[in-house]
Formats: C-alpha cells, structure tokens, sequence
C-alpha cells in the first residue's frame, strides 16, 4: 500500500455522503459565503470528507463536494490534488509525515526515518501491514529551530531521535495517549537551557510598579519596589532618569546643541556655477 499517488479503481468506494452532523456543518460553512460564491467552500468541505472517510478523499467523494457546491467536478480534483493535505489513497491510521529538508536532515531526520523503518515496518511512500501506520518524506514543516520533526495527522512532535521515535511509536501502537511538540523537555521553541529573554513576561514573575505608581502612604515599602535587574544592576528606567544629560543638550534633544555663533549662509557669486565667495582678492 502506499501512502501517497491515487487510489486504483478497485479501493475507490462506490458511493460516499455526509452524515447528518457532517451535512449541518458544510451548510454552516456553505452559508458564510456571498450568494454565488459558495465554490469557495471547498477546501473545507473537502477537510470534513476527508476526516469523515479515514483520513483520505475518494473520488465519489470530491464528486459529491462538487455536486453539493454546484461546480465542475473537474475544479475539485485540480483543488485537491494541488493541496498535500490531502491524501487521495489510504494511509495508516496514524500518518507520519516526516521532514527531510536541510534543517531536519543536519539534525537526524534520517535516524527518525530509521526508526520508522525499524519499529512500524514501513519506510517512505509505504504503510504498515497492520494498517496503523504510514510514512511519507515531505518539505518543510516550519519547526526548524526544533528540528528534527514529524507531523502525526493534525499534531506536531519535535526534538526527535531515534529513541524518542521508537518511544513515540510504542505509545501509539499501544493506544496510549502522546503529547505534541518537544519531546526534549524544553518549552515551545526557547532554548535548551530556558528562558533568556523576555523573564518579566513569564508566568508567575510580579511585574515592577514604578516608583510614580506607588500608592499614597506605601512610599519606601518593599511591594512598591520596581525588581532589581539581574546582578544586583539598578533597572534601566532608573538609570535613563538618573543620567545627566550631555553639556550643551536639553533633555529630549534629538542632537547636541552646539556652542559658537550660528553657521552663516555663504552666497555664490554667480561666475563659477556651484562655488562660493570667500572674500578673497
């Protein structure tokens, strides 16, 4: 079986329709759309088929998005076939697409594929016999500083190597439940060793209250304190107000405020286009 390309004739189902619930959900998108322009619509209508009929789209099915929208049928197969995010044939239950390109790949995407290979049987373009998985090498997935990354359907799972690859594929053959993003423990996409801009912003951390929005009677105490700057430093806003300002400069200045009689205008005498004057006989 392969994970990508056309499904043949004899694995295209005879006839496909929305269920009821599918239907009320394509009619709420449908009716989002000016009259005469529902076409628009395909795309999600399309995500509802493909989600409805194990996570790929037959052609009775495209078929019938095009017939419920009122537009050539040639229109909806140039549309899904144009987007990956559509599978045409059957894939695995659980659908590994695995980034290769350069980032990726300098950082081991090539050990995931081999954990692909060794722990679910099937490697590029192929599915498990089992049916629960499948595999396919795609572009970038826009996780690069995480790399190296897999999309598993609708999730991202990132900071991967072999041994993670094979641990994240043991908890799913096993119906456990997995967690999306890092897989190295770190947050998001900060780096490795934490947090190292931006610490005010983070949960849990008081803001400072400064020193003009400290309440009546509170002067002095230590709630009302903005929070010192890493190494024992005064924190900028403080430094700014404490600075004197350069001589021969206002504060708010844009430029220093140079000290002389003003620049005179030199006027040119008319027989040398473009020189000027100076006095000299």
């Amino acid at each position: 079986m392969t994970a990508a390309g056309i499904a043949p004739e004899a694995e295209q189902p005879k006839d496909f329709a929305f269920t009821s619930e599918n239907l009320d959900r394509a009619k709420k998108i449908i009716a989002k759309y000016p009259e005469g322009k529902q076409q628009s619509a395909v795309i999600p209508l399309l995500d509802i088929a493909q989600r409805q009929h194990h996570n790929w789209i037959p052609r009775v099915a495209m078929d019938y998005v095009a017939d419920l929208l009122e537009m050539p049928r040639i229109r909806v197969y140039e549309v899904a076939s144009f987007y990956t995010m559509f599978n045409k044939a059957p894939v695995g239950r659980h659908f590994f697409q695995v980034c290769t390109t350069t980032p990726c790949w300098l950082r081991g995407s090539g050990e995931v594929m081999k954990a692909l290979q060794d722990r679910a049987g099937c490697g590029n373009h192929e599915t498990s016999e089992d049916g629960q998985f499948s595999v396919l090498e795609v572009e970038c997935l826009g996780a690069c500083v995480n790399a190296p990354m897999v999309q598993i359907n609708d999730d991202f799972y990132e900071d991967l190597d072999y041994d993670k690859t094979v641990a994240l594929i043991d908890a799913l053959k096993a119906g456990q439940q997995t967690t999306p993003g890092p897989q190295n423990g770190r947050t998001n996409s900060e780096a490795l060793s934490g947090a190292t801009t931006l610490l005010n912003m983070r949960p849990g951390h008081r803001p400072a209250v400064p020193s003009s929005a400290a309440r009546p009677g509170s002067e002095g105490s230590q709630a009302d304190q903005p929070d010192p700057a890493p190494g024992g430093a005064p924190p900028a806003h403080e430094v700014a107000a404490q600075a004197e300002p350069l001589p021969g400069t206002h504060r708010g200045d844009a430029e220093p405020q140079k000290k002389g009689r003003p620049p005179q205008r030199i006027e040119p005498t008319g027989d040398h286009p473009g020189t000027a004057d100076t006095g000299e006989k």
